[in-house]
């Protein structure tokens, strides 16, 4: 163990970190060591990826130098941060902010950080087809973390920006499967029109992720995207029916009657969507499947996917 390279993981107890941590202690080669970072040693999560064999290590995305203490001596760093928990882009920006201080001041060699495009190259803040959050967004969740891309960059990180899909594990657990409407009937309601969702396994970032940090040098500077398939709200919806043996129909609805749902970010939600429809050829494009194949060979398909999964769907 003393001679492999170790990975520091930030939000090892999340789906993105706690997919790399997994796919870094399953790998074969046992090419690395997973470093699992999280607040709270004690949890459940924390214990279980302790009992398989990751060091799991106490840091506070809020706290510069326990960062820099949690990645002393890592080959490479993976960054994250969870929009969700708060809701503040302000918060998601610093945090990013003191993961690229840290990785620089422990000299990580490698760091892959998780962000996303920011919408703003496209849609102007003056643009009233889509509404400005807070006064400076488009899609908050996406354009904060993009505005820690240079941070990295300026400090002379060897980064690698990951940018990441919609997870199919949101079925399950962030609301966004089947609900059952008025008449009794299955719904997937985004307002995607027919254009295409890329998605994936959460675990498979993790596996793509390892392959990035397997491959180094040749991705530094660069931005790589992934998703384990493109497919429109219809394809979801017949491939629901067939999993659960139940129909499921695909109901599109405009971007504004998504954002007047009124859950808790909505409105973030709905502009997403209407980003990824919108500018569906820049999305998608920046999402390469031979790319994602060459980083994880087994990368599943949504069928496959729910193969597993389905069961574990909650019919709304």
């Amino acid at each position: 163990m003393a001679d492999k390279k170790i990975i520091a993981v930030v939000g090892a107890t999340g789906a993105q970190g706690g997919g790399l941590v997994r796919a870094i202690l399953n790998d074969p080669k046992h090419e690395f060591q997973a470093r699992a970072i999280t607040r709270d040693v004690d949890s459940d999560k924390a214990k279980a990826l302790a009992r398989l064999g990751a060091e799991v290590v106490a840091a506070d995305v809020n706290d510069r130098e326990s960062l820099k203490r949690a990645f002393k001596g890592a080959h490479g760093v993976f960054g994250v941060t969870f929009f969700w928990a708060d809701m503040s882009p302000d918060n998601e920006i610093a945090q990013g902010t003191n993961m690229a201080h840290a990785a620089k001041e422990a000299g990580v060699q490698h760091a892959v950080w998780s962000t996303f495009e920011d919408t703003r190259k496209w849609i102007l803040l003056s643009d009233n087809r889509m509404p400005t959050l807070q006064g400076r967004y488009k899609v908050a969740h996406f354009d904060a973390k993009s505005e820690v891309d240079h941070v990295f960059t300026d400090l002379g990180v060897p980064t690698t920006f990951l940018l990441t899909s919609f997870y199919w594990e949101n079925l399950i657990y962030f609301g966004a499967g089947p609900q059952k409407g008025p008449d009794g009937q299955l719904y997937l309601t985004y307002p995607m029109g027919d254009k295409k969702l890329p998605g994936m396994a959460s675990d498979d970032i993790g596996k793509c992720v390892l392959g990035i940090f397997k491959r180094g040098r040749e991705f530094f500077g660069k931005y790589i995207g992934v998703a384990g398939e493109h497919l429109t709200g219809a394809q979801m919806a017949a491939a629901l029916t067939k999993a659960l043996g139940r129909e499921v129909r695909y109901n599109d609805v405009p971007a504004d009657t998504y954002r007047a749902f009124g859950f808790p970010g909505a409105d973030d939600m709905g502009n997403m969507f209407q980003f990824k429809r919108d500018f569906q050829e820049v999305f998608l494009g920046n999402r390469n499947l031979d790319v994602c194949r060459s980083l994880n060979p087994e990368l599943q398909t949504f069928e496959s996917w729910l193969k597993t999964n389905a069961i574990r769907i909650p019919l709304g």
